[in-house]
């Protein structure tokens, strides 16, 4: 009889492996406004010159620190047929300052190659967190993002 109720006692005696349940709602909202930006770089000084039966007087083509020198260009053998073409290209002068104001550049420094975007305008971009439903967003302006999410996790056995 005791080896019956020893087996019976550890029968009713294991508890169940009663698991764990978690749920979890996880809900955000990102705004985003995008920011002006200008990205410039400056180019460099050329010049290039071809052509046949034609002569120079002195240098010509770009000196010191790209300064442009006239070619002063004549004919080789008067008379006879010609080509000549030239093209010179500026450097961009070097800006040294620049002064900004409330985190902005009034006069931003555009050299050869530029490129400028402009700032977006929030106009009516809002989001909206609610403890019932999912959350919303409304559209902004130019240049605005606006994303909602609900994520729902259920975990059994954890």
């Amino acid at each position: 009889m005791k080896k019956l109720l020893l087996v019976f006692s550890l029968f009713f005696t294991i508890p169940a492996n009663a698991a764990e349940i978690t749920s979890k709602i996880t809900d955000s909202v990102q705004l985003t406004v995008q920011g002006a930006a200008v990205q410039s770089s400056r180019i460099g000084a050329t010049y290039s010159t071809s052509g046949s039966n034609v002569q120079f007087a002195g240098a010509f083509g770009l000196g010191a620190a790209g300064a442009y020198t006239d070619a002063s260009p004549s004919l080789s053998t008067a008379g006879q047929a010609y080509t000549f073409s030239e093209a010179y290209n500026a450097a961009d002068a070097i800006v040294t300052s620049a002064s900004a104001a409330s985190g902005t550049i009034a006069s931003p420094n555009l050299y050869g190659n530029s490129t400028t975007q402009l700032g977006g305008s929030a106009g009516t971009l809002a989001g909206t967190l609610s403890s019932t439903s999912v959350p919303t967003v409304t559209a902004g302006g130019p240049g605005t993002t606006a994303t909602g999410q609900r994520t729902i996790e259920l975990s059994v056995f954890k």
